[in-house]
């Protein structure tokens, strides 16, 4: 029997419709599909060991605007959008597909062997009504909330879920972002949590996730927040939010979030805030948090960076981060290589991070900031909690940049040992690295500005 394919063009029942090809559309789907197949075996090449495991999602899809879903940039079709994926789940699973338009939605909550796919044209776009994301609790900032905003797009415990396609998920983060400017100069105490704001997407708990092509746009907060989640691959996908916007608050473009086994291939970043952010807790008590296990056995390679502030950083709730590699990457606007925040407040243990052929095409911000960040913390009445970093490694840099940058610690607090650079070809226009407390420093192959450079 012939697969249904779902379509809401000519149907008129809610029901699925069943269309048989023609012998000749079978010869010619072959053809191309034999093709098709032949060129995406080569292109997938890096990621045969992870797609092995992934689980294939169910030949079943389904149009949201079969469900009642308008796309008219005004509707708030949250509720028929979830009935698409409520219904799939009942069935055993399947693809929610958004067609061409633009679909206004609140939050959306996705259930096992449900997966979403974006179509070219397709944008499903976040309501700037918060209400239509009622708050809950959930995962922000190194911790759980009892009563913040969910994401646009929720998967928790979805193995196997996979966000793909050609479309957008849109933000329509201004508005946001101007009334946190508002609130933060207005009040003193304001938080970055102090009002509600959606992440584009939450995927928590789950293992083999794919998400592949679709572009994140001006999301109100995180982009892609990733937490505790076990083998994710992020390939071909772009964040970004308007060039002419100087400071979209938090617009980080992926925070791995106490996840493991992540690669992160061909993306491009142009975000006002982290690239990518490696996370887990804080706080002394950070290492007791069962909640947050190490980031650990990290990839990023082949992206761009346009805009943000660090290609990847240990963020501001990084605890444990271990065999990170970010590789084969180019960036082409004011983009840090590495940041590398230590907080006084929470024992950190960042080990076996390496930056290797990385080429800067445009004016850099710099290569390395590793310093005290105090920004926020609070020893709960503790003391100051021991830090470690160790195997930080930059090899094959490349290009132009405005800073070398910083390397010092928390003092009394935190050892740092066994940094190489290694096989620098770079022009600087500050070309002083600030260092101090740093055993077994190695310099190997350094030019700096045409002449060799001993620090």
């Amino acid at each position: 029997m012939d697969k249904p394919f779902y379509s809401g063009s000519t149907e008129t029942r809610a029901e699925f419709a069943t269309v048989r090809p023609t012998p000749r559309d079978r010869l010619k789907s072959a053809d191309l599909h034999s093709r098709r197949h032949f060129q995406g075996l080569i292109a997938s090449v890096p990621f045969w060991p992870l797609a092995a495991k992934a689980r294939a999602a169910p030949g079943r899809e389904l149009l949201i605007t079969r469900s009642g879903a308008v796309a008219d940039d005004s509707t708030v079709n949250t509720r028929f959008i979830q009935s698409a994926i409520d219904q799939l789940a009942a069935m055993g699973g399947g693809t929610v597909v958004v067609p061409k338009g633009v679909f206004v939605s609140g939050a959306l909550f996705f259930k096992p062997k449900v997966h979403l796919r974006l179509t070219e044209g397709a944008v499903l776009k976040c309501s700037t009504d918060l209400s239509n994301f009622p708050a809950q609790r959930t995962r922000i900032e190194g911790h759980f909330m009892d009563n913040f905003t969910p994401a646009f797009i929720n998967a928790k415990n979805c193995d196997g879920f996979q966000l793909t396609g050609d479309g957008t998920l849109d933000g329509a983060g201004m508005p946001i972002w101007e009334l946190f400017w508002k609130n933060l100069s207005e009040n003193k105490g304001f938080t970055n949590t102090g009002m509600p704001r959606a992440r584009l997407a939450l995927i928590e708990g789950s293992k083999d996730i794919r998400i592949e092509g679709i572009t994140f746009k001006d999301s109100q907060f995180w982009n892609c927040h990733l937490y505790k989640n076990d083998g994710v691959l992020v390939h071909n996908v772009h964040f970004h939010v308007p060039d002419n916007y100087k400071q979209a608050p938090s617009t980080d473009g992926i925070d791995i979030d106490s996840s493991r086994n992540v690669t992160v291939d061909g993306c491009v970043f142009s975000v006002t805030d982290d690239c990518i952010a490696c996370k887990g807790s804080k706080g002394p008590r950070a290492m007791e948090d069962k909640d947050s296990p190490a980031v650990e056995h990290i990839r990023v390679r082949n992206c761009t960076f346009k805009r943000g502030g660090g290609v990847l950083t240990c963020g501001s709730e990084a605890t444990v981060v271990r065999d990170v590699i970010a590789e084969d990457c180019r960036i082409t606007g004011g983009v840090r290589i590495a940041t590398l925040k230590l907080r006084p407040d929470t024992p950190q243990h960042y080990e076996d991070i390496t930056f290797r052929n990385i080429t800067s095409e445009g004016p850099s911000s710099g290569i390395i900031n590793m310093a005290p960040w105090s920004q926020y913390f609070d020893l709960q009445g503790m003391e100051p909690p021991k830090s470690t970093v160790k195997g930080l490694n930059f090899v094959g840099i490349k290009g132009s940049f405005t800073s070398f940058g910083t390397i010092k610690p928390n003092p009394g607090q935190t050892d740092i040992s066994n940094v190489l650079l290694k096989d620098f070809d770079v022009t600087i226009k500050n070309d002083t690295l600030n260092t101090s407390g740093v055993t077994n420093l190695k310099l190997e192959n350094v030019i700096v500005n045409g002449k060799p450079y001993s620090g």
